[in-house]
């Protein structure tokens, strides 16, 4: 670092450690995520090719090159719309907890415990459950390079996909338990190589794709495909959201670094925002290049293993799509890693505030390298149960895609709400739209867009046709109602549910709190006083 720099480091590290203190924190981790570095953790996590390789299966049989290039363009604004409402929050009050502290900070008294609560739990849950969907989507891409490598005649298994997958969680605990400064800089190395690997992409695979499997404009942009034959069936409008709502998604991991992020009031937001539009962007060229170029066989790319592999198959031969699907789960264990480390940031602000079952034990820090590791552990193992979902079947398996996407924008949607409802005074931070607030100021224009979109994310929990058995059914509402109701019910239950000790955020300065998670847990009324709200910390501090 320049000499001539140090001065003003120090001066932004002790503005964001006196905004942490006035929202009753603690500084405990190491401020070492530069604003690229806290851009990149959103960025890498949304990993756009390999997301869109994951959940390609979704768009081809329910609306072919339209869906995924329209469905693609609008999903984007309005996941922009939900991103900027965040961005907002996330300015006022950068802290690790995020939305369950914006929700409890902005939500009325009589509602504020039991709504941060719920928001705690589905984030918490959704983080987890986006660990297991990207690190079984990278399980799946490794068993397909093995698949092209040896020409079709590898066997793919439940057991050796299972293995593969519990490998790569275990390796993600074990580089996520690394220093803070290590695992900043690693954000750099993969925005580049997701920046790269995009651009690349967009240009070779046109170039490189026979004429025979181009595709007009018609098909590509206009021709909707669709297996069913009524109308109303190809127009099945939740169906054609899953890829972008899940790809462009965790987005609220720059929120869970705050705590670690340099001048975080205004880099958390611009990441957030920024990594949405670039995201979306990208996104949108790479899918006009599969639409014109993956050919106008669809039922064959429907029926294979992996549509994309297939279809980069088709256009660049074997080697071509070996050397490719390489980068592809490069890029995608990248993803896994980031998504771990934001999750546990979201898991250990939840136990410090005493919510999670096991909060004392959860809620230490690694003495040697300065990082939460019980957290990331109980993340990881969680995660790596709900790989045993691939043993119900293909249908069980595929939801805990689903169920991240829903379990998240439940807990986006709740502080959005609160934030206009709550009969609260929100008092803005750094980053605020200003003339532009039509899109996330004004409940009755952009929060509005904001809301809307998330329905469409929790119709992910309903099947996609109106006959349901065993193989049929969407085990995501099984999954996420479970968990949910078991939170419901801890709260709730006589004598030792939350109801009666829950108080919300505890502040955890000049109440005796330690590192550890041994600290003097404060009366309510107590509480009230102490607690300082977004309402209030810009004013204060």
């Amino acid at each position: 670092m320049n000499a001539q720099d140090q001065p003003r480091q120090n001066a932004v590290r002790q503005a964001d450690e006196a905004l942490l203190a006035a929202l009753g924190y603690k500084q405990e981790f190491k401020r070492e995520f530069a604003p690229l570095e806290v851009f990149g953790i959103a960025f890498s996590i949304i990993g756009l090719v390999p997301s869109i390789s994951s959940v390609l299966f979704y768009a081809i049989p329910n609306g072919g090159g339209p869906a995924m290039v329209w469905g693609w363009l609008v999903a984007s604004v309005f996941i922009l719309c939900v991103g900027m409402s965040m961005a907002e929050l996330a300015s006022a009050a950068p802290t690790s907890g995020g939305l369950y502290f914006w929700t409890y900070s902005l939500a009325s008294k009589r509602w504020r415990n039991l709504l941060c609560w719920i928001v705690g739990y589905a984030n918490t849950i959704g983080s987890i459950g986006a660990i297991a969907s990207i690190d079984w989507g990278a399980a799946v891409q490794v068993m397909a390079a093995i698949t092209i490598g040896t020409n079709g005649n590898f066997e793919v298994t439940n057991a050796r996909l299972f293995g593969v997958y519990a490998a790569i969680i275990i390796s993600h605990g074990v580089v996520c338990c690394l220093g803070t400064r290590v695992l900043a800089r690693l954000q750099t190395v993969y925005i580049a190589l997701n920046v790269l690997f995009c651009i690349a992409l967009i240009v070779a695979l046109p170039a490189a794709t026979p004429k025979e499997l181009k595709n007009s404009a018609e098909f590509a942009l206009w021709d909707f495909y669709n297996g069913a034959k009524r109308l109303a069936e190809r127009l099945r409008l939740h169906l054609q959201f899953p890829r972008p709502l899940w790809t462009i998604c965790s987005f609220d991991s720059s929120v869970h670094i705050s705590e670690e992020a340099s001048n975080a009031a205004t880099a958390v937001p611009w990441a957030i925002v920024g990594a949405i539009s670039i995201a979306g962007v990208l996104g949108w060229a790479i899918n006009m290049a599969l639409a014109f170029c993956m050919g106008s066989d669809l039922q064959a790319l429907v029926d294979s293993d992996q549509p994309m592999a297939q279809i980069l198959l088709n256009s660049f031969g074997q080697k071509g799509t070996l050397a490719v699907w390489i980068l592809v789960v490069i890029v995608q264990y990248m993803m896994g890693s980031s998504m771990l480390l934001a999750a546990s940031r979201q898991t250990f602000a939840f136990s410090r505030d005493g919510a999670l079952p096991f909060s004392k034990w959860l809620y230490r820090m690694n003495k040697r390298t300065g990082t939460p590791a019980n957290v990331v552990w109980f993340d990881a193992i969680l995660a790596l149960i709900l790989g045993l979902l691939v043993f119900a079947g293909e249908q069980a398996i595929n939801a805990i895609f689903s169920m991240s996407v829903t379990a998240i924008y439940i807990a986006y949607a709740i502080p959005i709400v609160v934030r206009f409802t709550g009969g609260n005074d929100f008092q803005p931070g750094p980053f605020y739209l200003g003339v532009f607030g039509i899109f996330s100021e004004e409940p009755s224009c952009g929060n509005n867009f904001s809301l809307v979109y998330a329905i469409p994310g929790n119709c992910l929990l309903f099947p996609g046709g109106p006959t349901v058995g065993a193989k049929e059914m969407n085990y995501s509402v099984v999954v996420i109602g479970g968990i949910m109701i078991f939170s419901l019910v801890w709260y709730y239950l006589p004598k030792y549910g939350g109801v009666h000790w829950f108080k919300g955020p505890i502040p955890n300065i000049d109440l005796g709190a330690d590192a550890s998670g041994d600290s003097n847990r404060p009366s309510e009324a107590g509480t009230d006083e102490k607690h300082l709200d977004v309402v209030e910390v810009h004013d204060k501090s």
